[in-house]
């Protein structure tokens, strides 16, 4: 625990680090044009409001969770261009309506589009939702996410390349995509693989959910508060007329509330986690879980093999491999791979695990999937190196603007902006 402690310290003096730019020339916005041409889909699913010099983008399809479609994406990516372009913004904010911030991906729709053989569809959604989180994490304005509610797989890919990320006591965190057949994507790779030790394993792999005061913790949320009082924080926040994070950091510390984990929380189980989670293969993590369940009976092992149990045997694989990768390779190297990963998942051509995943849990809610390979002995090693490869020699990989966000980063007035604030707060640090 002293070293959790002493990274969440030291994340909070780097989070203090002042960006060169000041603030805003005009104490108020004129309305910029928020909205580039857009169908009524996109702009009824992605609502925008406008306070003084900042801009919040409204995640708003709360019967689903605010789960992301091809339109959000597309949406998102014109209204941040637009708001990075524009003098007269300084920072930008994102929410979600109803009960979560975002379930993450629409997983039914491409469930019903791969059934449809509409496959070049689904391509179109990966391609746009990993280009709007690329375009987050390299945004030159600071970023604000209110992770209020259910914060999954893609709604996690939304909000933690941005600068601030505000969860609460309603928060719940997961990536939960080896239950469907499916891999930790959207960029989380890159930010599993920095969490503290083996934790983005044990999160990848198990699918286990966290709390706000976890997430805090572990660095992948920046501030914590109470759910009653993010009204205020947003009211102080639309009062601003700055583009300087540490003016915005003032507001999130002075409204925030301090918490910790509970007793029973993963946060105190480092040690086991390191031990259980830091072996070279799933076999090996499971045989160490096993034996600490014969030793110790401890209900935390017990429920970390259960969900292993449930997960699709090829994906364990896969998400495994995925995480440590993920170490080594920056974020636009880990978006492009898992672009590859999941193409290679929605194709069926190694296998039909994500949409028997879907079926099983959101279409007929059987919860038996039959997994194909249905063991991880069944899995091979030729198995998981195709899934890191293009879906075929013609297919295009992740076109991403890097040489283009480099330049424009290089003549900013910014020192560092969006997801290099991870790198700054959690990468710097030995764990």
């Amino acid at each position: 625990m002293r070293r959790l402690r002493a990274a969440a310290s030291l994340a909070r003096d780097l989070r203090g680090a002042r960006f060169r730019g000041g603030r805003c020339g005009r104490s108020f916005c004129r309305s910029p044009p928020d909205a580039a041409p857009a169908d009524d889909l996109e702009s009824s699913q992605v609502l925008v409001e406008g306070r003084g010099c900042s801009r919040t983008a409204i995640l708003h399809r709360p019967s689903a969770l605010n789960a992301l479609s091809t339109a959000m994406g597309a949406r998102l990516q014109q209204l941040y261009k637009n708001w990075e372009d524009d003098p007269d913004i300084g920072f930008v904010m994102m929410k979600g309506s109803g009960r979560a911030f975002c379930a993450g991906g629409d997983i039914v729709s491409l469930y019903q589009l791969i059934n449809r053989g509409k496959i070049e569809d689904c391509k179109d959604f990966f391609r746009t939702l990993y280009g709007f989180i690329y375009f987050l994490g390299t945004f030159l304005k600071p970023h604000v996410a209110l992770l209020n509610g259910i914060t999954m797989g893609g709604g996690a890919g939304v909000s933690i390349p941005g600068t601030f990320r505000v969860a609460t006591d309603k928060t719940v965190f997961a990536t939960p995509e080896t239950l469907i057949g499916f891999h930790p994507d959207a960029g989380a790779s890159f930010y599993l693989s920095h969490l503290p030790g083996h934790l983005g394993e044990y999160l990848g792999l198990t699918g286990e959910k966290l709390t706000g005061a976890e997430m805090m913790a572990c660095g992948l949320a920046t501030h914590y508060t109470l759910d009653a009082r993010l009204p205020l924080i947003e009211e102080q926040l639309g009062k601003l007329v700055a583009d300087d994070p540490s003016v915005i950091e003032s507001i999130l510390e002075k409204y925030g509330d301090l918490v910790c984990p509970d007793k029973m929380s993963v946060i105190h189980k480092m040690e086991l986690v390191d031990k259980c989670f830091g072996h070279d293969t799933v076999e090996e993590i499971i045989d160490a879980l096993e034996s600490k369940t014969a030793g110790l009976k401890d209900s935390w092992c017990n429920s970390a093999l259960k969900r292993l149990k449930e997960a699709s045997p090829l994906s364990l694989k896969v998400s495994l491999r995925s995480v440590r990768e993920g170490r080594f390779q920056t974020f636009d190297q880990c978006l492009a791979r898992e672009y590859r990963m999941s193409l290679q998942g929605i194709s069926k051509q190694i296998s039909g695990d994500f949409c028997e995943g879907v079926r099983a849990r959101m279409v007929d809610k059987d919860l038996a999937p039959k997994w194909d390979p249905p063991s991880l002995d069944k899995v091979s090693e030729d198995m998981v190196d195709q899934y890191f490869s293009p879906l075929s020699e013609l297919e295009p990989d992740l076109d991403l603007p890097t040489k283009l966000k480099l330049v424009r980063n290089r003549h900013s007035q910014l020192e560092y902006g969006g997801f290099p604030k991870l790198s700054r707060s959690i990468l710097s640090l030995q764990f």
